[in-house]
């Protein structure tokens, strides 16, 4: 078995062994399995039935993690993408008082959409098309993003009225975050292998002995019924029909469209992946997580997308699509075993993302700094992601500078076509967003 594993993801051509592929499965789980319990919290705001959307979000991300590891081969996750749920939840269904089962045949429709351009390569093409400097801008710039969120989620960074955010109060379970950060950061010094996961496992540990983690009740339970979300999103198609909610279709399309080309990109940065500024593969990734996103319309959940969180197994050394089975598998697992994963909380989870910001934000150092027309896009793209709190918002920031930049450097001939395209849809995205 472990020498069909070995040869069918070529584990050995990528330095890596089964054994590190599974830890790294496992960490990768654990950084994301908070969207178990988030993202029915989210859609229940909305009306859904919360017990049928945690079963429709482990069903949509475990298919969406196999369909990675198996067809494209690799080490990233896929899940409901944080802030698009939000905006189906809170701008859709409570601000626009749109029904859920519409706002989920939305869904739907986008998630063919996105299916068909997948298809026809129109994705593949944009990808190709950003140039190697900015893809080097999105790999850092997603990590000073999961940083900020690990920094936010220990509650070592808090909101401010004055100054939007300030240092955070060390007290109560933030000591749990300044623990692990302190024993993650001491592994990987050390160079000590599955640091960050080990780091994990000793905050969980201290947060039970100290009482500021409660064991659970009970290890088992069964998965709720996906009965009053399942296909709903079908029996709705024909309520597509006003300038609205076409206008809401086109932003789960753009939104999930570019927030998932910039996770895809910044990972495959981090995994070592991108070769002469091409992702080997890309294809098969694409259309791995636009079929997760269909299906997990179907399911009952928002659009599924690849997961920064991947970052952590990559961290960890994961290099192989078997990664991603790993955490499929346990996604399923996961419906069943739910009492034990609240064991892990987000001030377990935070130092693995503040640790694994550190490790992509080295990509920094490839970007040609010393040429404003590529600095003050990839600046932008860096500074962006994180303070916008959107990876979609960021890459539009660099992505509408870029051409400017370089127009004005006289170099616009060097931009790609697909490049001065992606110029209007940006803006156009942020005219949608902002009406």
């Amino acid at each position: 078995m472990k020498e069909k594993l070995e040869a069918y993801f070529q584990i050995d051509k990528l330095g890596s062994n089964v054994g590190r592929e599974v830890l790294a499965g496992f960490t990768t789980f654990i950084s994301m399995a908070y969207i178990l319990f988030v993202n029915p919290s989210v859609l229940g705001a909305a009306g859904m039935d919360k017990g049928a959307v945690f079963t429709a979000t482990a069903l949509a991300s475990a298919l969406g993690c196999l369909l990675m590891g198996l067809l494209a081969k690799y080490p990233i996750a896929t899940a409901p993408a944080l802030g698009i749920n939000a905006f189906f939840t809170y701008s859709v269904c409570i601000g626009m008082k749109v029904p859920w089962q519409t706002a989920l045949a939305g869904v739907f429709v986008a998630s063919l959409i996105f299916l068909l351009i997948t298809v026809f390569k129109l994705r593949e093409l944009i990808i190709d098309a950003i140039p190697a400097n900015l893809k080097y801008a999105i790999s850092a710039g997603i990590g000073l993003f999961i940083a900020f969120i690990g920094l936010a989620d220990g509650g070592l960074i808090v909101a401010d009225k004055s100054t939007l955010v300030k240092l955070g109060s060390f007290a109560g379970t933030t000591w749990l975050t300044i623990f692990g950060l302190i024993v993650t950061a001491i592994l990987l010094v050390r160079r000590v292998p599955g640091g960050i996961f080990i780091g994990m496992i000793a905050t969980s540990l201290l947060g039970i002995i100290t009482g500021m983690i409660k064991l659970p009740m009970a290890l088992v339970s069964s998965a709720p019924s996906l009965s009053p979300t399942f296909m709903v999103a079908l029996k709705h198609v024909s309520d597509i029909n006003t300038i609205q909610l076409a206008v809401v279709v086109l932003t789960f399309l753009l939104v999930t469209f570019f927030d998932t080309a910039g996770t895809l990109v910044g990972l495959a940065q981090q995994a070592g992946f991108i070769r002469d500024n091409k992702m080997p593969r890309v294809g098969k990734a694409l259309l791995s997580d636009s079929v997760a996103m269909t299906a997990g319309s179907l399911l009952g959940t928002s659009p599924v997308g690849a997961y920064v969180e991947s970052s952590a197994g990559i961290a960890v050394g994961g290099r192989s699509g078997l990664t991603a089975v790993v955490t499929g598998l346990l996604f399923i697992g996961g419906m069943f075993f739910s009492p034990l994963l609240a064991v892990v909380t987000s001030q377990v989870t935070a130092p693995a993302l503040i640790i694994v910001g550190v490790l992509m934000a080295q990509s920094m150092r490839k970007i040609e700094w010393d040429k404003m027309e590529i600095a003050i896009p990839s600046f932008l793209i860096l500074l962006g992601m994180p303070l916008t709190y959107s990876i979609s918002d960021g890459l539009a920031l660099g992505v509408i500078a870029y051409p400017i930049t370089m127009i004005a450097a006289k170099r616009g001939k060097e931009v790609h076509p697909i490049m001065y395209v992606l110029f209007f849809v940006f803006i156009g995205f942020f005219w949608i967003l902002n009406k």
